[in-house]
This record gives structure tokens, sequence and C-alpha cells, in this order.
């Protein structure tokens, strides 16, 4: 955790901002509504484009990309449990302007009320799942963010929370550290974990880079 880097990436829902409970009503009554077995379905869903949840199933005479954006509705309009990750709005705040960007599976309308719920301002560089081809575990979209921060994946550290984004920002090269806040069960493997953001700060280099000090 001592190593520096050129930026920091962070995914959004469950690793700055408890969405998890909102999302998984919204997802058990769609379930529901197509026969599908909510018990099964629901874990697969964390950290995956809704579109990509809902082609994943292969469900005969189902519009993906209608039902995509009826999911896309039933989730900004259940915020009301949506909070930051403690101490994740501080920490964001304490980072240096253009050294951090988002990295979501969700569409823009859908993060900006979430991150509004949970009082985080959207920041200058935010990947949604509109700016990509390919969602998570694909790497695209922490490629497509370091692109725009200017600069090496490889020299970045991602803060990630379910196992599709850890997939996807190590297969992008990146360092990753996973933030436990939202899950009960192990997650992650070996790699370096966070339980919040209490009692975590950066160092600021004299050459701009960051690292993080608990």
């Amino acid at each position: 955790m001592s190593k520096s880097y050129a930026a920091f990436l962070f995914d959004v829902d469950g690793t700055l901002l408890t969405s998890i409970a909102s999302a998984e009503r919204a997802w058990t009554h769609w379930a529901i509504k197509h026969g599908v077995d909510v018990e099964k379905f629901l874990p697969t869903i964390h950290g995956v484009r809704n579109v990509d949840s809902i082609r994943s199933l292969n469900l005969p005479g189902i519009d993906v990309e209608k039902e995509a954006a009826a999911m896309e509705a039933a989730e900004i309009a259940d915020t009301s449990d949506v909070s930051e990750i403690p101490g994740a709005a501080a920490f964001l705040a304490s980072l240096p302007p253009g050294s951090w960007a988002l990295v979501t599976s969700a569409t823009l309308p859908l993060a900006q009320a979430r991150l509004g719920a949970a009082g985080i301002a959207l920041p200058p560089v935010a990947i949604t799942a509109e700016e990509v081809s390919r969602g998570k575990p694909d790497p695209q979209g922490y490629r497509l963010a370091a692109e725009r921060l200017g600069v090496d994946p490889a020299d970045c550290l991602v803060f990630e929370d379910a196992p599709a984004g850890i997939a996807a920002g190590e297969a992008a090269g990146a360092d990753v550290v996973v933030i436990t806040a939202t899950h009960n069960h192990p997650i992650g493997g070996d790699l370096p974990k966070l339980r919040d953001y209490r009692g975590v700060t950066v160092k600021i280099g004299a050459d701009g880079r960051l690292s993080l000090v608990e």
C-alpha cells in the first residue's frame, strides 16, 4: 500500500456508496416478473452493466435495451437509502484535481442520481456504461479512464468491490484495492483491502504522485 501512483480510479456502487439494497430491490422485482431465480441471479448483477446482466440470461422474447432502460428508471427512482461509504466524500475531496476518475457500470443518469444522494460530486472524468462497448469484467472502462487522465493504466490504483470490477482492473494492468464495507462474504483473495475510507489519507509527493497512508 506504500507504492505511489499517477492516479486513482474508483468504481462507484459498493465502492464509494451503498446502493446494493436499492439495486437488489429493483432487480428482485424484475426477476420475479420474468420468472428468473432471484437467489441465483442477484449475486451476478453487481459491477455489471444492466444490459449485460439481462443479455446473459438469454430470455426469449426480451427486448434487452428496453428492459435495461426500464431497470435504469426503476433504480433512479429508488435512492432513498443510498449513502456514502464512510469517509468516501472527504477522501475524494483530498485528492488533487485531475488525479482521479470514476469507472462505473451504471449509466450517467443513474450514477448522477446515486452520487447526488450520497453527497459525492461527479468528477470531470467519469466513464459510465454508455461510453464503453464492453462492460466489466472487460478492462475497456479502466483503460479509457487512464487515457483521459493522461496516464498509463499500469500506473493507477483501482478501488473496487465486485469480482467483475476487480477482474477489469487487473486486466487493465492496474493494482487493485478492495473496499469491503458492503459485502459480508470474502472477496478479492489476497488483494489489499480497506473496510472504508475512515483513517485513510493520501500522501501527495513532490512529483504529484499519490500513495495511501493508513
